[in-house]
């Protein structure tokens, strides 16, 4: 049964620099949570990466800011608006793709967009279709079926529908899902010029998307927030460590590898290749060359590294962390 919520957000001035506002929202599905007690906010003008593992509560969150379920407890408003108590006015400034792309295959990609935009009673819905088949490139395929369009095609049109009505955020879960590199490329460089205009909230699964695409990251793992940080200070100092990439002529068990002096985690990367995670106030090569002599073993190489975003995400959504 869905718990009386406690409080609103009702004032639009009051959080008008934000145009996500998300506020100790929970979500439960009988005795699971899918959202435990989330907050953050997303500035005007900011491209988010929202990431987690699967089964996170990455799509429960966006459903929820999209007005398609409501939470259990909490709130949340996107553009001032309350998710809860005014969902036509959140809808009217949300553009929405969610993970399954939902298109009438039958019909024709002008005529989808331009059934869309009647939805959204639209003034002059030829001119918005026309300008937003220019401004994700399917002018060639315009004249097309839905359902002849290769995947990348039907994403530029999910993210065409998304934006039809001009909307101030945009919310994409999984959006370059099942595409192939020359798409990823294409589809990864409309959101970033999109993001240029618009808030943008992104869900994927591809490091390096959010990497070149968002300027924050929001991680989720089993239903909490567990960083939000910009990528950057992620990598580098959020979790006061640095990283030694080590190859060994043989394989060595990481339990063995935290034995030496000042690691604080061993991260295997290949085969007897392994990432150690040590404290920025000690040098650890010393000791690992005295332990690879210990064990039998040749240091084949060895080099300080930033961790990359993939082995941030991983540490902190690695079960028991």
């Amino acid at each position: 049964m869905l718990q009386v919520r406690m409080h609103f957000i009702t004032s639009r001035s009051t959080f008008a620099p934000m145009s996500i506002i998300v506020d100790h929202i929970t979500k439960t599905y009988g005795d699971q949570h899918a959202l435990n007690d989330v907050s953050f906010s997303v500035g005007s003008g900011e491209v988010v990466g929202f990431l987690g593992p699967n089964g996170a509560g990455k799509s429960t969150m966006m459903k929820i800011l999209t007005c398609f379920i409501p939470p259990t407890g909490g709130a949340a408003s996107v553009c001032g608006f309350d998710t809860y108590r005014n969902s036509l006015d959140v809808r009217r400034n949300v553009g929405y793709l969610p993970e399954h792309n939902p298109l009438y295959l039958d019909l024709y990609v002008h005529e989808f967009l331009g059934f869309v935009a009647g939805l959204h009673g639209l003034k002059g819905r030829t001119a918005q279709v026309k300008k937003m088949i220019e401004q994700v490139g399917l002018g060639p395929e315009q004249h097309k079926r839905i359902g002849a369009l290769s995947k990348g095609y039907r994403q530029r049109v999910g993210l065409a529908q998304a934006m039809i009505h001009d909307p101030q955020v945009l919310i994409l879960d999984e959006p370059t899902s099942g595409l192939d590199p020359n798409q990823l490329v294409e589809v990864r460089a409309l959101i970033k010029r999109i993001g240029e205009e618009r808030t943008v909230m992104l869900s994927t699964h591809i490091m390096q998307e959010v990497e070149a695409i968002c300027d924050r990251v929001i991680i989720i793992d089993r239903g909490k927030v567990v960083a939000d940080d910009k990528a950057k200070s992620l990598r580098s100092g959020a979790q006061h460590r640095e990283a030694l990439e080590v190859e060994f002529d043989a394989e060595i068990a990481a339990n063995h590898l935290l034995n030496i002096a000042g690691v604080l985690q061993a991260e295997k990367k290949d085969l007897n290749v392994w990432m150690l995670l040590f404290d920025p106030a000690m040098d650890i090569r010393p000791a690992v060359f005295r332990f690879a002599v210990d064990h039998g073993l040749q240091v084949l190489g060895m080099r300080k590294s930033e961790r990359d975003l993939e082995e941030v995400f991983k540490s902190l959504t690695r079960q028991g962390n």
